[in-house]
Protein backbone atom coordinates (compact mmCIF):
# COMPACT_ATOMS: atom_id res chain seq x y z
CA UNK A 1 0.00 0.00 0.00
CA UNK A 2 1.53 3.42 -0.94
CA UNK A 3 0.78 4.27 2.51
CA UNK A 4 2.93 2.72 4.33
CA UNK A 5 6.35 2.65 5.30
CA UNK A 6 8.96 1.04 3.80
CA UNK A 7 9.55 -1.51 6.07
CA UNK A 8 12.30 -3.99 4.16
CA UNK A 9 14.77 -2.94 1.99
CA UNK A 10 14.07 -4.64 -1.32
CA UNK A 11 17.00 -7.31 -1.35
CA UNK A 12 14.83 -8.58 1.72
CA UNK A 13 12.05 -10.09 -0.62
CA UNK A 14 14.78 -12.54 -2.41
CA UNK A 15 15.87 -16.00 -0.78
CA UNK A 16 18.68 -15.99 0.98
CA UNK A 17 22.07 -17.12 -0.40
CA UNK A 18 23.15 -20.61 -0.80
CA UNK A 19 24.08 -22.16 2.50
CA UNK A 20 22.42 -19.77 4.16
CA UNK A 21 21.83 -22.61 7.31
CA UNK A 22 26.02 -22.63 7.22
CA UNK A 23 25.48 -19.33 9.12
CA UNK A 24 21.81 -18.72 11.07
CA UNK A 25 22.36 -21.72 13.38
CA UNK A 26 20.90 -22.28 16.72
CA UNK A 27 23.28 -21.68 20.00
CA UNK A 28 23.72 -22.61 23.72
CA UNK A 29 24.46 -19.93 26.24
CA UNK A 30 25.40 -22.54 28.67
CA UNK A 31 22.78 -24.88 29.35
CA UNK A 32 20.17 -22.62 27.95
CA UNK A 33 19.26 -23.44 24.20
CA UNK A 34 18.54 -20.36 22.07
CA UNK A 35 16.74 -21.95 18.58
CA UNK A 36 17.21 -19.22 16.50
CA UNK A 37 20.46 -16.63 16.91
CA UNK A 38 18.28 -13.29 17.12
CA UNK A 39 17.67 -11.45 20.30
CA UNK A 40 15.39 -8.79 21.46
CA UNK A 41 18.15 -6.09 22.40
CA UNK A 42 17.21 -4.57 26.07
CA UNK A 43 15.93 -0.98 26.03
CA UNK A 44 15.70 1.41 28.67
CA UNK A 45 11.59 2.22 29.37
CA UNK A 46 10.70 0.27 26.08
CA UNK A 47 11.18 -3.26 26.54
CA UNK A 48 9.10 -4.26 29.27
CA UNK A 49 6.96 -7.54 29.12
CA UNK A 50 4.27 -6.10 27.37
CA UNK A 51 6.46 -4.59 24.86
CA UNK A 52 8.53 -8.07 24.98
CA UNK A 53 4.73 -10.33 24.59
CA UNK A 54 3.33 -7.85 21.52
CA UNK A 55 7.53 -8.39 19.72
CA UNK A 56 6.32 -12.32 20.20
CA UNK A 57 3.03 -11.81 18.44
CA UNK A 58 3.74 -9.74 15.80
CA UNK A 59 6.67 -12.36 14.43
CA UNK A 60 5.14 -15.22 15.45
CA UNK A 61 7.39 -16.52 18.22
CA UNK A 62 10.60 -16.41 16.52
CA UNK A 63 12.24 -14.21 18.52
CA UNK A 64 15.10 -16.23 19.99
CA UNK A 65 15.89 -14.60 23.01
CA UNK A 66 14.58 -12.03 24.81
CA UNK A 67 15.87 -9.29 26.92
CA UNK A 68 13.82 -6.90 29.40
CA UNK A 69 14.55 -3.83 30.40
CA UNK A 70 17.77 -2.79 32.45
CA UNK A 71 16.93 -3.37 36.45
CA UNK A 72 18.60 -1.11 38.72
CA UNK A 73 20.46 -3.76 41.47
CA UNK A 74 20.50 -1.04 44.51
CA UNK A 75 16.09 -1.32 43.48
CA UNK A 76 15.73 -4.70 42.96
CA UNK A 77 17.36 -6.12 46.27
CA UNK A 78 15.90 -3.40 47.85
CA UNK A 79 12.59 -4.33 46.67
CA UNK A 80 11.48 -1.70 45.04
CA UNK A 81 8.34 -2.25 43.70
CA UNK A 82 8.99 -0.57 40.03
CA UNK A 83 11.95 -2.46 40.00
CA UNK A 84 9.54 -5.75 40.75
CA UNK A 85 7.66 -4.77 38.40
CA UNK A 86 10.35 -4.52 35.65
CA UNK A 87 10.89 -8.24 36.15
CA UNK A 88 7.90 -9.63 36.02
CA UNK A 89 7.25 -11.68 32.99
CA UNK A 90 5.13 -14.45 31.91
CA UNK A 91 7.26 -17.77 32.04
CA UNK A 92 5.31 -19.85 29.07
CA UNK A 93 5.21 -16.68 26.12
CA UNK A 94 9.04 -15.07 27.13
CA UNK A 95 11.24 -17.49 26.91
CA UNK A 96 13.86 -18.41 26.80
CA UNK A 97 14.55 -14.92 28.99
CA UNK A 98 17.56 -12.81 29.95
CA UNK A 99 16.71 -10.08 32.72
CA UNK A 100 19.49 -7.38 32.55
CA UNK A 101 20.88 -5.72 35.80
CA UNK A 102 22.72 -2.91 36.37
CA UNK A 103 25.23 -1.21 38.98
CA UNK A 104 28.70 -1.60 40.58
CA UNK A 105 28.38 -2.93 43.80
CA UNK A 106 29.86 -6.65 43.84
CA UNK A 107 27.40 -7.96 46.68
CA UNK A 108 24.34 -6.38 45.89
CA UNK A 109 25.16 -7.65 42.35
CA UNK A 110 24.86 -11.02 43.55
CA UNK A 111 22.48 -10.41 45.85
CA UNK A 112 20.19 -9.31 42.68
CA UNK A 113 21.07 -12.02 40.28
CA UNK A 114 20.09 -14.70 42.62
CA UNK A 115 16.70 -12.79 43.03
CA UNK A 116 16.89 -12.84 39.43
CA UNK A 117 17.57 -16.35 39.42
CA UNK A 118 14.78 -17.30 41.94
CA UNK A 119 11.88 -15.82 39.55
CA UNK A 120 12.57 -18.86 36.84
CA UNK A 121 14.35 -16.46 34.10
CA UNK A 122 16.89 -18.73 32.23
CA UNK A 123 19.73 -15.59 32.01
CA UNK A 124 21.07 -13.10 34.10
CA UNK A 125 22.61 -10.04 32.35
CA UNK A 126 25.12 -7.10 33.46
CA UNK A 127 24.50 -4.06 32.01
CA UNK A 128 28.02 -2.73 31.14
CA UNK A 129 26.90 -0.52 28.05
CA UNK A 130 24.12 1.76 29.59
CA UNK A 131 26.20 5.69 28.74
CA UNK A 132 23.77 7.75 30.80
CA UNK A 133 25.61 9.76 33.09
CA UNK A 134 23.12 9.01 35.78
CA UNK A 135 24.24 5.59 35.57
CA UNK A 136 28.25 6.18 34.77
CA UNK A 137 28.60 8.78 37.56
CA UNK A 138 27.10 5.94 39.90
CA UNK A 139 30.25 3.61 38.71
CA UNK A 140 27.73 1.06 36.72
CA UNK A 141 27.11 0.74 32.58
CA UNK A 142 29.55 1.84 30.59
CA UNK A 143 32.00 2.59 33.84
CA UNK A 144 32.76 -0.62 34.41
CA UNK A 145 34.22 -0.74 30.71
CA UNK A 146 37.06 1.75 32.23
CA UNK A 147 36.72 -0.51 35.25
CA UNK A 148 37.92 -3.54 33.97
CA UNK A 149 39.83 -5.16 36.97
CA UNK A 150 36.36 -4.52 39.03
CA UNK A 151 34.42 -5.59 36.02
CA UNK A 152 36.49 -8.98 36.53
CA UNK A 153 35.77 -9.77 39.52
CA UNK A 154 32.20 -8.49 39.62
CA UNK A 155 31.46 -11.18 37.24
CA UNK A 156 33.35 -13.48 38.49
CA UNK A 157 31.64 -13.24 41.82
CA UNK A 158 28.08 -13.08 40.17
CA UNK A 159 28.31 -16.06 38.39
CA UNK A 160 29.71 -18.30 41.10
CA UNK A 161 26.64 -16.81 43.65
CA UNK A 162 24.14 -18.26 40.55
CA UNK A 163 23.23 -21.42 38.82
CA UNK A 164 21.46 -20.35 35.69
CA UNK A 165 24.22 -18.19 33.00
CA UNK A 166 25.46 -14.90 33.50
CA UNK A 167 26.29 -12.95 30.42
CA UNK A 168 27.57 -9.23 30.01
CA UNK A 169 26.50 -6.57 27.35
CA UNK A 170 29.61 -4.36 26.42
CA UNK A 171 30.33 -1.28 23.90
CA UNK A 172 33.39 -1.45 21.89
CA UNK A 173 35.14 0.85 24.85
CA UNK A 174 34.90 4.48 26.52
CA UNK A 175 36.37 6.00 23.36
CA UNK A 176 37.88 6.06 20.39
CA UNK A 177 40.98 6.23 22.23
CA UNK A 178 40.57 3.54 24.45
CA UNK A 179 38.78 0.64 22.19
CA UNK A 180 39.22 -2.46 24.72
CA UNK A 181 36.08 -5.02 23.65
CA UNK A 182 38.30 -7.73 23.24
CA UNK A 183 40.84 -7.22 26.07
CA UNK A 184 37.17 -6.83 28.66
CA UNK A 185 35.51 -9.71 26.80
CA UNK A 186 38.27 -12.21 27.33
CA UNK A 187 38.05 -11.12 30.89
CA UNK A 188 34.28 -11.51 31.32
CA UNK A 189 34.75 -15.01 29.78
CA UNK A 190 37.59 -15.94 32.18
CA UNK A 191 35.62 -14.84 34.79
CA UNK A 192 32.42 -17.26 33.58
CA UNK A 193 30.49 -15.27 31.38
CA UNK A 194 28.72 -17.30 28.99
CA UNK A 195 27.60 -15.07 26.27
CA UNK A 196 28.49 -11.46 25.47
CA UNK A 197 26.64 -8.92 23.55
CA UNK A 198 29.04 -6.55 22.00
CA UNK A 199 27.24 -2.98 21.25
CA UNK A 200 29.64 -1.30 18.17
CA UNK A 201 29.90 2.58 19.49
CA UNK A 202 31.63 3.52 22.42
CA UNK A 203 30.25 4.91 25.65
CA UNK A 204 31.06 8.82 24.07
CA UNK A 205 29.23 7.92 21.06
CA UNK A 206 25.84 7.56 22.60
CA UNK A 207 23.57 6.43 19.97
CA UNK A 208 25.05 9.09 17.19
CA UNK A 209 27.84 7.38 14.33
CA UNK A 210 27.39 4.07 12.88
CA UNK A 211 27.96 0.79 14.92
CA UNK A 212 31.56 -1.10 14.16
CA UNK A 213 30.65 -4.59 13.63
CA UNK A 214 34.82 -5.21 12.94
CA UNK A 215 34.65 -4.83 16.82
CA UNK A 216 32.01 -7.30 17.45
CA UNK A 217 33.69 -9.71 15.16
CA UNK A 218 37.25 -8.95 16.60
CA UNK A 219 35.49 -9.84 19.77
CA UNK A 220 33.88 -13.50 18.30
CA UNK A 221 36.99 -14.28 16.94
CA UNK A 222 39.05 -13.63 20.51
CA UNK A 223 36.48 -15.78 23.03
CA UNK A 224 34.98 -18.90 22.77
CA UNK A 225 31.94 -18.41 24.41
CA UNK A 226 29.02 -17.07 22.08
CA UNK A 227 29.25 -13.08 20.68
CA UNK A 228 26.03 -11.06 19.92
CA UNK A 229 26.23 -8.05 18.08
CA UNK A 230 24.24 -4.90 18.58
CA UNK A 231 23.77 -1.74 16.14
CA UNK A 232 22.12 -0.04 13.15
CA UNK A 233 20.15 -3.49 11.67
CA UNK A 234 16.91 -2.29 10.68
CA UNK A 235 15.82 -5.09 8.20
CA UNK A 236 15.71 -8.82 7.72
CA UNK A 237 18.92 -8.62 5.38
CA UNK A 238 20.95 -6.50 7.57
CA UNK A 239 20.60 -9.14 10.59
CA UNK A 240 21.35 -12.19 8.03
CA UNK A 241 24.27 -10.10 6.43
CA UNK A 242 25.87 -9.39 10.01
CA UNK A 243 25.82 -13.64 10.93
CA UNK A 244 27.24 -13.86 7.24
CA UNK A 245 29.97 -11.04 7.17
CA UNK A 246 31.32 -11.65 10.68
CA UNK A 247 31.56 -14.31 13.68
CA UNK A 248 28.82 -13.43 15.79
CA UNK A 249 26.81 -16.00 16.68
CA UNK A 250 23.81 -14.05 17.45
CA UNK A 251 22.74 -10.35 16.42
CA UNK A 252 20.51 -8.21 19.04
CA UNK A 253 18.30 -5.76 17.42
CA UNK A 254 16.38 -3.29 19.31
CA UNK A 255 15.51 0.48 17.53
CA UNK A 256 14.10 -1.25 14.82
CA UNK A 257 11.52 -3.66 16.71
CA UNK A 258 9.59 -0.76 17.99
CA UNK A 259 9.28 0.49 14.53
CA UNK A 260 8.63 -2.76 13.18
CA UNK A 261 8.03 -5.78 15.40
CA UNK A 262 7.36 -7.91 12.77
CA UNK A 263 11.06 -7.80 11.94
CA UNK A 264 11.62 -10.97 13.45
CA UNK A 265 9.30 -13.09 11.32
CA UNK A 266 10.95 -11.41 8.10
CA UNK A 267 13.84 -12.35 9.18
CA UNK A 268 12.56 -16.07 9.67
CA UNK A 269 10.98 -15.63 6.54
CA UNK A 270 14.03 -14.83 4.63
CA UNK A 271 16.07 -17.90 6.59
CA UNK A 272 13.53 -20.37 5.22
CA UNK A 273 13.70 -18.86 1.60
CA UNK A 274 10.17 -17.17 1.52
CA UNK A 275 9.12 -13.50 0.57
CA UNK A 276 9.56 -11.46 3.44
CA UNK A 277 5.98 -10.49 5.08
CA UNK A 278 4.46 -7.50 4.39
CA UNK A 279 3.00 -5.56 7.25
CA UNK A 280 -0.89 -4.54 6.24
CA UNK A 281 -2.15 -1.22 7.92
CA UNK A 282 -4.75 -3.64 9.92
CA UNK A 283 -1.90 -5.28 11.20
CA UNK A 284 -0.24 -2.24 13.16
CA UNK A 285 -4.10 -1.30 14.27
CA UNK A 286 -4.45 -4.69 15.74
CA UNK A 287 -0.78 -4.96 17.15
CA UNK A 288 -1.49 -1.45 18.33
CA UNK A 289 -4.75 -2.72 20.94
CA UNK A 290 -3.30 -5.53 22.06
CA UNK A 291 -0.30 -3.77 23.57
CA UNK A 292 -2.96 -1.10 24.50
CA UNK A 293 -4.89 -4.44 26.51
CA UNK A 294 -1.41 -5.76 28.02
CA UNK A 295 -0.49 -2.66 29.37
CA UNK A 296 -3.65 -1.91 31.11
CA UNK A 297 -3.32 -5.80 32.60
CA UNK A 298 -0.23 -4.19 34.45
CA UNK A 299 -0.58 -0.56 35.08
CA UNK A 300 -3.20 1.96 35.96
CA UNK A 301 -5.18 3.19 33.30
CA UNK A 302 -4.07 6.80 33.67
CA UNK A 303 -0.51 5.99 32.90
CA UNK A 304 -1.51 3.56 29.67
CA UNK A 305 -1.31 6.13 27.08
CA UNK A 306 2.43 7.30 28.20
CA UNK A 307 3.37 3.49 27.43
CA UNK A 308 1.35 3.77 23.85
CA UNK A 309 3.31 6.97 22.56
CA UNK A 310 6.62 5.65 21.96
CA UNK A 311 5.64 2.47 20.01
CA UNK A 312 2.24 4.60 17.87
CA UNK A 313 5.26 7.02 17.10
CA UNK A 314 7.58 4.65 15.86
CA UNK A 315 4.63 2.33 13.91
CA UNK A 316 3.23 5.38 11.81
CA UNK A 317 6.36 6.61 10.65
CA UNK A 318 6.75 7.27 6.87
CA UNK A 319 2.54 7.06 6.90
CA UNK A 320 0.87 9.94 4.96
CA UNK A 321 -0.30 12.11 8.13
CA UNK A 322 1.31 10.44 10.28
CA UNK A 323 2.44 13.21 11.94
CA UNK A 324 -0.96 14.44 12.64
CA UNK A 325 -1.97 11.52 14.14
CA UNK A 326 0.57 11.87 16.51
CA UNK A 327 -0.26 15.09 17.25
CA UNK A 328 -3.33 14.74 17.72
CA UNK A 329 -4.10 11.21 19.56
CA UNK A 330 -0.39 12.65 21.95
CA UNK A 331 -3.14 15.22 22.78
CA UNK A 332 -5.60 12.85 24.03
CA UNK A 333 -6.83 13.05 27.61
CA UNK A 334 -7.79 9.02 27.92
CA UNK A 335 -6.81 5.89 26.08
CA UNK A 336 -9.81 5.38 25.04
CA UNK A 337 -9.97 9.28 23.24
CA UNK A 338 -6.54 8.24 22.11
CA UNK A 339 -7.75 5.09 20.21
CA UNK A 340 -10.45 7.16 19.20
CA UNK A 341 -7.80 8.88 16.39
CA UNK A 342 -6.20 5.88 15.90
CA UNK A 343 -9.21 3.84 14.64
CA UNK A 344 -10.47 6.72 12.96
CA UNK A 345 -7.33 7.16 11.23
CA UNK A 346 -7.00 3.60 10.09
CA UNK A 347 -10.39 2.94 8.94
CA UNK A 348 -10.12 6.32 6.71
CA UNK A 349 -6.95 5.07 4.90
CA UNK A 350 -8.73 1.87 4.09
CA UNK A 351 -11.83 3.71 3.07
CA UNK A 352 -9.90 6.43 1.10
CA UNK A 353 -11.52 9.12 3.75
CA UNK A 354 -8.58 10.71 4.74
CA UNK A 355 -9.09 14.06 3.88
CA UNK A 356 -11.81 14.63 5.54
CA UNK A 357 -10.04 12.83 8.87
CA UNK A 358 -7.26 15.46 8.93
CA UNK A 359 -9.96 18.25 8.38
CA UNK A 360 -11.65 16.73 11.70
CA UNK A 361 -8.41 16.17 13.44
CA UNK A 362 -7.05 19.64 12.52
CA UNK A 363 -9.94 21.15 13.78
CA UNK A 364 -9.56 19.69 16.91
CA UNK A 365 -6.08 20.64 17.00
CA UNK A 366 -7.39 24.40 16.93
CA UNK A 367 -9.48 23.81 20.15
CA UNK A 368 -12.44 23.08 19.45
CA UNK A 369 -12.04 18.88 19.48
CA UNK A 370 -11.81 16.35 22.63
CA UNK A 371 -9.99 18.41 24.90
CA UNK A 372 -6.40 18.41 25.15
CA UNK A 373 -3.32 17.62 27.68
CA UNK A 374 0.21 18.96 27.10
CA UNK A 375 2.52 15.93 25.72
CA UNK A 376 6.57 16.26 24.30
CA UNK A 377 7.22 14.97 21.05
CA UNK A 378 7.25 11.00 21.32
CA UNK A 379 9.40 11.29 18.10
CA UNK A 380 12.14 13.13 20.79
CA UNK A 381 12.11 10.51 23.21
CA UNK A 382 15.48 8.91 22.56
CA UNK A 383 15.63 4.66 23.35
CA UNK A 384 18.57 3.32 25.37
CA UNK A 385 19.93 0.29 24.43
CA UNK A 386 20.91 -1.48 27.61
Amino acid sequence: MANAPDLTHAEDTEPPPPGVQDYVRPLHIGPVAVARPFALAPMSGVTDSAFRRTVQRASGGTVGLLVTEFISIEGLTRKNLKSAMRMAFDPVIERPLSVQIFGAEIDRMVEAARMVADSGAQIVDINCGCPAPKVVRRGGGAELLRQSDHLARLVEATAGAVSIPVTVKIRSGWSADTINAVDNARRCEAAGAKMIAVHGRTRMQMYTGDADWTIVDAVARAVSVPVFGSGDVASAAEALGRLRTTQAAGVMIGRAAIMNPWIFGQIDDAVRGLAVREVAPDDRLQLLRYFRDLQRERVPEHAVPGRLKQLLARMTKGFAHGTLLRERAMRAATTDEMFGWIESFFAALQTGGLHQWCERAREGMSGHGPRMISASDPDGAEDQAG
